[in-house]
């Protein structure tokens, strides 16, 4: 299978969604972190969202694409996309009573060396058509060639250094259960069949399900945000990686500090999680906390 880079550039339908407290409390269930934040309803300041929700937020729209944007790809060509990469801009914490509008766009079509790397900017507004998140959510066609070299590449946010063959600052095992793969599509929900269905994951060549990689990058994210930054999620501006590997149900992942940058009022931090095989489930992770 063969597309052009033709798409880059190409706007999307309007996208609405609003959140609710039920859906912040929920999603903390669904990535298990209890922090206050997330669930305690008396918080004078009130409840935020844990980052990722964000990417819960637009998943109807990239899984129902062909509603949105008519990309002049045969449907069978996107049925070969995995989520492959993720930049998550974060203007301002997601709160319970939020409005957000997108429109996105196809931002970048970049060939690599086993298919093309397909990214989508999704800018959300609020009702006040201020910023809340800017998305850049990238899907691998596997096998899928372009014929052309490729636009958009230097417009999207450059993969995180990895930093891989550092010494970790520290690192922390957390088990995967088979369950969590239900609790998350159910409470995050984003339905996803080779995600909970074993006859679905067997047609498609694996030997059972897998656990989600939003969900992997999350659990990170908990660590990272409950050991470097008091538990706060409010300071978090941005958060990027790439997945690489699956994470099987039973087993455990490692989450993995390996760079820690601090200067003027700002804190990079630098991680991976890896799978039971020792092999890195998300790589070239990324916290911007400011």
């Amino acid at each position: 299978m063969k597309i052009t880079s033709e798409t880059v550039g190409k706007k999307m339908k309007l996208f609405q969604a609003e959140i609710t407290q039920r859906q912040v409390n929920s999603y903390a269930a669904a990535v298990n972190d209890p922090n206050p934040f997330y669930l305690d309803d008396e918080r004078k300041e009130g409840l935020v969202a844990h980052p990722t929700l964000a990417a819960a937020i637009t998943w109807p729209l990239i899984q129902n694409i062909y509603a949105y944007i008519d990309l002049e790809y045969p449907p069978e060509i996107m049925f070969q996309i995995v989520h492959y990469s993720e930049y998550l801009v974060i203007h301002r914490p997601l709160v319970p009573g939020d409005k957000i509008s997108i429109t996105g766009e196809v931002a970048a079509v970049v060939p690599e060396k086993n298919g093309t790397h397909v990214v989508f900017k999704l800018p959300a507004l609020d009702s006040k058509n201020e910023p809340v998140f800017t998305e850049y959510i990238g899907g691998m066609l596997r096998g899928v060639k372009c014929l052309d070299q490729g636009r958009g590449k230097d417009s999207i946010p450059a993969e995180a250094s990895s930093f891989s063959d550092s010494q970790p600052l520290w690192e922390v095992s957390l088990p995967i259960t088979r369950l969590d793969c239900y609790i998350y599509e159910s409470c995050a929900n984003v339905p996803f069949p080779i995600h909970t269905s074993p006859a679905f994951a067997r047609s498609v060549g694996l030997p059972d399900i897998i656990y989600f990689g939003i969900g992997t990058l999350a659990r990170g994210i908990n660590e990272i945000i409950n050991r470097e930054n008091g538990a706060d999620p409010r300071g978090v501006k941005a958060v990027a990686c790439r997945f690489r590997g699956m994470v099987s149900p039973d087993s455990f992942i490692r989450v993995q500090l390996l760079k820690r940058v601090v200067d003027q009022g700002k804190k990079e931090l630098y991680f991976r999680v890896l799978n039971r095989e020792d092999k890195e489930a998300v790589s070239s992770g990324y916290i911007l906390i400011s």
